[in-house]
Order: C-alpha cells, then sequence, then structure tokens
C-alpha cells in the first residue's frame, strides 16, 4: 500500500501540479505587489493614492469596495499573463506541431458529429460510415 502511494506521489503529472500551484501562488503574491504599489498608484482615483483605503458605511458596517478594486485588477492581471505567456505560446506549438499531418477524426456523414477516422460505425448516431483511406 506504502509502495503505491509511494508510486502515485512520483508520478509526473503530481509533481508537475504541485510545482505549478507553489509558482502561480509565487506569481499571485507578485502580481498583487504590482497593483497594490505601482499600478494603484498610477492609476489612482482623484483624491486617493490606494485603492484599499475606499470605503463607505452603512448603519456601521465598513464596505471596502477599494480592496475589491485592487483584487479585481490583480484577477484580470493574472489571467491575461497566464492567457498571453501560457495559453498562447501552448497553442501556437501545438499547431505547428500537428501543421502536416492528416486529422486523426472527420465528421460523420449523416449526423456531422466528429468521428475517429478509422471508425466503421459512428458513436453518436449508430450509422455505418465507410471507414477514411
Amino acid at each position: 500500500m506504502l509502495k503505491d502511494f509511494k508510486a502515485f506521489i512520483l508520478r509526473g503529472s503530481v509533481v508537475d501540479l504541485a510545482v505549478g500551484i507553489v509558482i502561480g501562488v509565487a506569481f499571485g503574491t507578485v502580481v498583487s505587489s504590482f497593483v497594490k504599489n505601482l499600478l494603484t498608484p498610477v492609476v489612482a482615483i482623484p483624491g486617493s493614492t490606494n485603492f484599499a483605503d475606499l470605503t463607505f458605511t452603512v448603519h456601521h458596517s465598513v464596505f471596502r469596495y477599494g480592496q475589491f478594486l485592487n483584487d479585481t485588477i490583480s484577477f484580470v492581471i493574472i489571467a491575461a499573463a497566464v492567457f498571453f505567456l501560457v495559453l498562447r505560446p501552448l497553442n501556437a506549438l501545438m499547431a505547428r506541431r500537428h501543421a502536416g499531418q492528416e486529422p486523426d477524426t472527420r465528421d460523420c456523414p449523416e449526423c456531422l458529429s466528429e468521428i475517429p477516422a478509422a471508425a466503421h460505425r459512428c458513436a453518436h448516431c449508430t450509422a455505418e460510415v465507410q471507414p477514411a483511406a
């Protein structure tokens, strides 16, 4: 049982996931600091140099909408960084890798669902189809 657990922990995907989480948390901290200490003062609301100080009170309840603005800006920057620095390059790399290869799938002539190229029967509508050459 311990041997199986050790094999699971040392599996590449688990280690990669752990490293990704640690890097993601560190990156989130850097982006939050960037927003709080550099970006917010540049885009400051007139009369305020820190969004985190922006609040309003209703019946002795304090609503810190400025901190929410900081957190929202941090989220947008992190999402943009992941999209432009990870997803787009990865998609471009995968597209370049698969360029010139014949597709592994094709459309069913009956229901137009995507099926494997070598299929004899559609998994969606069960129509018999000729396998691709």
